[in-house]
């Protein structure tokens, strides 16, 4: 079901002409009516030199670690993790084929950035975004028979931007009065991450950081801290939140007293100061 939705997704016009920018060179490259076109002087013809055969395996290995560092789990996250590393690359490439075409390459790379962004999630949320640190702790310390899960994130982390989707969708899925899900942006409130021992450093692996307080108190999160003060690797997926955090369980046992919140959309975001 998520490799089909996937697959709808890629059918909006910032996936698809990426894609295509991305794979601009090579495209032009390998069909031999368009190289014919665009490379009428090249002495190699229709094949890859030495030089671009090199800027394309450090793409694709600066692309692979990077996917990787960005916590990207499905086919929408690595194609998005990698499309700027993969433009820059077509722009080198273009760019050393004929000072001409990197030139084109790079005002067609900036025009469709300004008019054609990546898509935002837009579904339902039930996500109550939270301003200060004071303001989250005074949030548990009164609504002591609620279950929080907080997510600490920055907004310009790759991990974070991921999940923030996924973290909508399970609030508008599993919200109820006792059971509420926040969000606190640390990049801009350093003092919740030092409050509940977070780096929100730029190579931070805990970012993000999803933590669990029942009665007021920190029952779990993940990442979590092992004994030797390393950072567990978690992968931010649905299923392994739901799992850990055993969300549908939790569901279930606090459904039983309360209504479900209606969620509202992404864009109708809830407030707390």
């Amino acid at each position: 079901m998520a490799f089909v939705n996937d697959l709808k997704t890629l059918l909006k016009p910032y996936y698809w002409i990426n894609i295509l920018m991305s794979f601009s060179y090579l495209i032009a490259k390998k069909t031999p009516i368009l190289c014919q076109y665009t490379f009428p002087h090249s002495e190699a013809k229709c094949e890859l030199d030495g030089r671009e055969s090199e800027i394309l395996l450090f793409m694709l290995i600066v692309v692979m670690i990077r996917s990787r560092k960005s916590g990207s789990v499905t086919m929408i996250n690595y194609l998005t993790a990698s499309f700027m590393y993969c433009k820059v690359a077509s722009l080198v490439l273009w760019t050393y084929a004929d000072v001409r075409t990197g030139l084109i390459y790079a005002v067609l790379f900036l025009v469709l950035a300004i008019w054609i962004p990546e898509p935002t999630y837009n579904g339902p949320s039930n996500v109550v975004y939270f301003r200060t640190a004071v303001s989250l702790e005074d949030e548990l310390a009164k609504s002591k028979n609620v279950t929080w899960l907080i997510c600490f994130y920055t907004a310009w982390n790759p991990a974070c931007a991921n999940f923030a989707p996924v973290f909508a969708q399970l609030s508008a899925e599993y919200g109820l009065d006792n059971l509420k899900f926040g969000k606190i942006d640390i990049g801009r409130y350093p003092e919740a991450a030092r409050k509940f021992g977070i780096s929100d450093a730029s190579t931070s692996k805990q970012l993000p950081t999803l933590v669990l307080f029942k009665n007021g108190e920190e029952k779990l999160r993940r990442p979590m801290v092992d004994g030797k003060g390393k950072v567990v690797r978690f992968f931010f997926t649905g299923d392994n939140v739901k799992t850990v955090f055993d969300l549908n369980n939790l569901y279930k046992t606090l459904s039983s007293k309360v209504k479900p919140v209606p969620a509202v959309k992404e864009e109708q975001k809830k407030k707390t100061d």
